[in-house]
């Protein structure tokens, strides 16, 4: 690839036609399964988006999205890795439990929800504080650390859960159920089409953060930092900015950003937390940073994509039994891979096409300039 592809290419064209290809190798999939692609792709649609209720359960699951999204993005932002996304999450829900167990018999749900958020981004931005500092100070690599605390995380939770959170004599390795003033409004009380969809107030909190991330990264003098950190350390390094710092920073708002991701299921759905609560939703961020360019309008897009997918498919395995519930896993681990690995698999294609656009261009105008 001689000449950088325009941003309009590289923010849109890449994306969808990457999306386009994990749908057609999706499609071959299905069909070698004796299952018609565009039948199946039709009830998945159709239920994720055209269906109000529908609609509203792909809108609950992308509000968590978008937070395990952002904080994938906004260390992606400065050339780091987190994929240790899943294990903050898993700490914020344990701190928003811990403080919602203990106060939410005498607090009010107004005091006692900010409460609550703020407990699951302080618990989620401490534990992506250590492998931030080990790969400022210590030269620890930010892949290999952020991996290994999404196993301790998962081993602390199972512990803290099982030995003190379980109520005597209870069964499920879960929480007690909170109490009301800890429940965020469900949405459907204003939109009543919404229907029974668990859609809630943490969807405007996503919302608000992709506003707030926009904003800081391309209007900022925090966000040039950042952004320059990420395109040449050493070069920031030369003008004066402090490569260490801007990494445990910006480990720190990735970190807190994991650990809201927990309200949406936690305190919008089912008021209690409970083992393997964040169901795979960090890792997903991964693919939603990347699907959206690190950019606000992106992941918005990505998250309900993925929350399509999550919706439809629940809805297609019960009408096609023969199509099993690990196709939609292998769906998304698809579109990881097309935006991942393969993301520039048709950038050599659009810059020979756009240049010889251009080219074409220039010669049809050159006489006409010279008249």
């Amino acid at each position: 690839m001689n000449q950088p592809l325009p941003r309009w290419v590289s923010a849109f064209v890449l994306p969808l036609l990457n999306l386009l290809s994990a749908l057609a190798v999706a499609g071959l999939t299905l069909y070698l399964m004796g299952e018609s692609p565009l039948e199946s792709l039709a009830i998945l649609f159709n239920s994720a988006f055209l269906n109000a209720e529908g609609f509203g359960y792909t809108l609950f699951y992308a509000s968590t999205f978008i937070f395990t999204g952002l904080s994938v993005a906004i260390a992606m932002q400065s050339g780091l890795f987190n994929i240790g996304t899943e294990g903050q999450m898993y700490i914020g829900g344990l701190g928003l439990a811990l403080v919602v167990l203990r106060w939410d018999t005498v607090l009010p749900g107004w005091l006692l929800i900010p409460l609550a958020l703020t407990a699951s981004a302080v618990f989620g931005a401490l534990w992506a504080w250590l492998p931030g500092y080990l790969q400022a100070r210590r030269g620890s690599h930010i892949v290999v650390t952020t991996i290994m605390f999404n196993f301790i995380a998962a081993s602390l939770m199972n512990f803290m859960i099982v030995s003190y959170l379980v109520p005597q004599g209870a069964q499920n390795p879960a929480t007690r159920v909170f109490a009301e003033s800890a429940w965020l409004p469900r949405l459907n009380s204003v939109f009543p089409l919404l229907g029974e969809s668990p859609l809630n107030g943490s969807f405007i909190l996503a919302l608000l953060a992709l506003l707030i991330y926009g904003l800081v990264i391309g209007r900022t003098q925090a966000g040039y930092r950042l952004r320059a950190v990420g395109l040449n350390p050493a070069a920031a390094h030369y003008a004066g900015m402090s490569i260490s710092r801007t990494i445990i920073g910006v480990m720190l708002v990735s970190g807190a950003l994991a650990g809201l991701a927990a309200v949406n299921s936690v305190l919008g759905s089912t008021h209690y937390m409970g083992l393997n609560f964040p169901a795979g939703a960090g890792f997903i961020g991964i693919a939603i940073a990347l699907m959206g360019r690190q950019h606000p309008v992106g992941i918005l897009l990505s998250a309900i994509l993925f929350g399509g997918l999550i919706q439809g498919g629940f809805d297609l395995a019960l009408e096609k039994p023969g199509i099993p519930p690990e196709t939609f896993i292998f769906i998304q681990g698809l579109i990881i891979l097309f935006c991942g690995a393969l993301e520039n698999l048709y950038a050599p294609a659009l810059a020979r096409l756009i240049g010889h656009w251009s080219s074409a261009a220039a010669k049809d105008g050159g006489p006409q300039d010279a008249g």
